[in-house]
């Protein structure tokens, strides 16, 4: 009987990881298809991204003779296949920009952008939820209000444009923090001052993205506050900031990990104009770069990184709803 329980969930866990590895393929694949095709539609020759200034002297024998060399000259049904058979083998073809392998130009950035979309992730859910607590345990008081006000204000202020104003009173006037880049020359294994670096680019991050999920938090609290087992936790003697925390918040927090599951791609993109303003080298910044040159490869790479780490983040949100409230389980949250 033990080894026939064993081999159930043997089989279902196998079943379900089978799942969702199609899953992901066919969405990253319906993904790769689109972007694959726009961008071959917009305007630009990447030949000027290969040969740069040399390209307009070159005549249209060479320039058909270096189309054919680089794979563009095909249908672009056909050049998509070659490209899926490459990438099935892990070769994601050239950076006509760089003229090295793709995975070799997105390697070093990567980690750069992970560490300044995780560490802006964790800031904004901390503070949301705070935040959240605080207002929804002094509901409609001159605290909330201001909060709520505060938060509406840099929710709706430009990042590029706070950034910038940032950059004018703290690096430029005061000249206590760094403008740009992710280190100083020759310190790339400084830990102080990569974190003196993240500053500026981790503000802009929180202070435009937190109070949109701090709002939404709230809102959950102050529904659940108003069910009938918190007049019983009241009644008992409980606080009301003792209800919120023991009792609402962990009732909610299905709802709060599906928020934080679709905050991803939010978050993803905020780093990515972040990385621009500040000149933060991550593949946000290489992303714009890729699209203005036309670095076709480069370009799919990066979108297929990001779309794999929105799909992810949906499973493994899925993943602890199911553990922390089993009703929930069949149901999708996947968000793409």
């Amino acid at each position: 009987m033990k080894h026939a329980f064993i081999r159930n969930n043997y089989f279902s866990f196998a079943y379900t990881g089978l799942k969702l590895f199609f899953q992901l393929a066919v969405m990253l694949l319906i993904l790769a298809v689109i972007v694959f095709y726009v961008s071959r539609l917009t305007p630009g020759d990447p030949l000027q991204s290969f040969y740069g200034d040399a390209v307009q002297s070159m005549t249209q024998e060479q320039l058909d003779l270096a189309r054919e060399r680089l794979g563009l000259n095909a249908p672009v049904h056909v050049q998509f296949t070659k490209w899926i058979e490459h990438a099935c083998q892990g070769n994601f073809g050239i950076s006509l920009r760089y003229k090295r392998p793709v995975l070799d130009v997105v390697k070093p950035l990567l980690g750069n952008t992970l560490i300044l979309g995780i560490i802006s992730y964790f800031f904004v859910f901390t503070l949301a939820i705070g935040l959240a607590l605080v207002c929804a345990r002094y509901e409609d008081k001159w605290i909330d209000r201001f909060i709520c006000k505060i938060g509406t204000i840099a929710y709706y202020t430009p990042a590029f444009w706070l950034g910038v104003v940032l950059v004018l009173i703290f690096s430029i006037n005061l000249q206590w923090l760094p403008s740009s880049g992710a280190y100083d020359y020759g310190k790339s294994k400084d830990i102080l001052n990569w974190a003196k670096h993240l500053i500026l680019p981790v503000a802009i991050m929180v202070a435009s993205h937190f109070w949109y999920y701090a709002y939404m938090i709230r809102n959950k609290l102050l529904d659940e506050l108003r069910k009938d087992y918190v007049l019983l936790a009241r009644a008992k003697g409980m606080s009301k900031m003792s209800v919120l925390v023991k009792h609402c918040l962990r009732n909610i927090m299905p709802t709060i990990i599906n928020i934080m599951a679709v905050s991803v791609p939010h978050i993803i993109s905020g780093t990515y104009v972040v990385e621009t303003v500040f000149n933060f080298p991550g593949i946000g910044l290489m992303a714009v770069s890729s699209a203005k040159y036309h670095d076709y490869n480069l370009l799919m790479l990066i979108v297929l990184i990001t779309g794999f780490l929105v799909v992810i983040s949906s499973f493994i949100a899925q993943y602890i709803n199911e553990r922390i409230d089993p009703r929930i389980k069949g149901t999708e949250i996947i968000t793409l």
